[in-house]
């Protein structure tokens, strides 16, 4: 089995997957935000959103990050326990902050299963 094979058993850690799946959801949150922020004040919250996976994936994109399945862990803790984040074209930074540490949550939740790597939908 490979990382994210969605079957509810885990497989062995495939760090390339887990990349790909990343590399992805970045091109995906840039593509969100630029059709949030198209729709004016009301896409500023869903811009944010799109802008804080975008921060998420980006940030534990990288060979040395997602080289094992603890190290990737490790990554994403040190994301969540940061202060504040600092991102472009956010609109609110108090909600900026909480959708950031969603998103890690919900990656962190995925890599601890190592489930939901395969998916590659643009919605998820």
């Amino acid at each position: 089995m490979t990382a994210g094979s969605g079957s509810g058993a885990a497989g062995e850690w495939d760090g390339a997957a887990v990349r790909a799946w990343l590399s992805g959801r970045v091109a995906a949150a840039r593509a969100d935000q630029v059709t949030a922020q198209r729709r004016g004040r009301d896409g500023e919250d869903d811009c944010d959103v799109a802008a804080a996976e975008e921060l998420v994936c980006s940030h534990v994109d990288n060979a040395a990050m997602t080289a094992t399945q603890a190290g990737f862990i490790v990554a994403l803790d040190a994301l969540a326990h940061r202060d504040d984040y600092i991102w472009r074209g956010v609109y609110d930074d108090r909600r900026f902050d909480r959708h950031v540490r969603a998103a890690v949550r919900k990656v962190r939740r995925m890599a601890k299963g190592n489930t939901g790597f395969d998916r590659r939908s643009h919605y998820q």
